[in-house]
């Protein structure tokens, strides 16, 4: 009895049909999605407002990631209340942009800083962003009563002021880095479901969703598989413009006193300690008011500049 198991030798393997994929291994799976990610990085070069932009975002988040390294003195430590830049410090070296009323140096807290609002208004971002994806989805792709609640859901909540909500979380739940999150989520969320769905009406009318339906793929995958990374160009756009906003957030909330509770370095903080010294020690004031207004700029411009590239494309 022959081995039917072996190849016969006199039968070549038949060739993959023209357009038909290769299957995907892991390894696959995995470089497909980050040469997507180091493409679309690449195609930042083909504006100048963005390279600007990403210039100014990258030497902050350079300068929070090498905050232990770069920050010349402990950020909380005091020394010599009200040094002028340039001053010489205590135990060798040079307040560099000076000390503030407490004796701490501005230099170091601005760098400290930096790790502060790079790290939650990021997490404050990507969670409305995980919210508002999810309902955008649900309600413009299913319709009907899940569309009515959560938009009327979302009419309600923007019916408010931004800043408003702001104050009553946080005034209600406590100053802390989590309820910070929680309130940018809770207000941001729902202007993020309504630029999603509109996309999602548009989308879900395309012939690769109709595919996908005939197919019998689930409602969870045509949502995220087939929709959501058509509309992601938008959605970047947007995002980086909601981190300028979430930065701006931080810092007032820091102005008013429902920032990170203190002596953690807050640049909105410093601003709000300082601001009634502003008139004769300035220098306590302007770099915390620098830092916060170079990183907005950043994300601003680096928003433009995608949205540009997108529209030659």
């Amino acid at each position: 009895m022959s081995d039917t198991s072996a190849v016969r030798p006199d039968i070549a393997p038949r060739p993959p049909l023209p357009g038909a994929a290769a299957p995907r291994g892991p390894r696959a799976r995995l470089v497909g999605p980050l040469r997507s990610l180091f493409g679309g990085l690449a195609l930042v070069r083909e504006s100048t407002v963005a390279m600007i932009g990403a210039g100014l975002v990258g030497f902050w988040v350079v300068v929070a990631l090498l905050a232990p390294w770069l920050a010349p003195f402990d950020p909380n430590s005091q020394f010599v209340p009200f040094a002028p830049p340039g001053a010489p410090h205590p135990d060798g070296g040079t307040f560099l942009l000076g000390a503030d009323h407490l004796g701490r140096d501005i230099l170091s807290r601005v760098i400290w800083g930096s790790r502060t609002v790079l790290f939650y208004a990021p997490v404050a971002t990507g969670c409305a962003f995980a919210v508002g994806i999810v309902m955008g989805l649900l309600a413009g792709y299913k319709r009907g009563w899940v569309d009515d609640v959560l938009s009327r859901l979302s009419d309600i909540i923007l019916s408010f002021p931004i800043l408003v909500l702001y104050v009553v979380i946080i005034s209600t739940f406590g100053a802390s880095g989590i309820n910070i999150v929680l309130a940018v989520t809770f207000a941001s969320a729902p202007g993020i479901m309504r630029i999603v769905r509109g996309l999602v009406l548009d989308l879900r009318n395309r012939d690769y969703v109709a595919a996908a339906q005939t197919r019998g793929e689930s409602t969870a995958w045509i949502m995220f598989v087939e929709i959501l990374p058509n509309a992601r160009g938008p959605l970047i756009v947007d995002a980086c413009l909601r981190l300028g906003y979430t930065i701006i957030t931080i810092g007032v909330l820091g102005f008013l006193g429902l920032g990170l509770p203190p002596p953690d370095p807050d640049w909105g903080g410093m601003v709000n300690q300082t601001r009634s010294m502003a008139t004769f020690a300035p220098h306590m004031t302007i770099f915390p008011v620098i830092a916060i207004s170079s990183l907005v700029l950043g994300f601003n411009l680096l928003a433009d500049g995608i949205r540009e590239i997108s529209l030659k494309d």
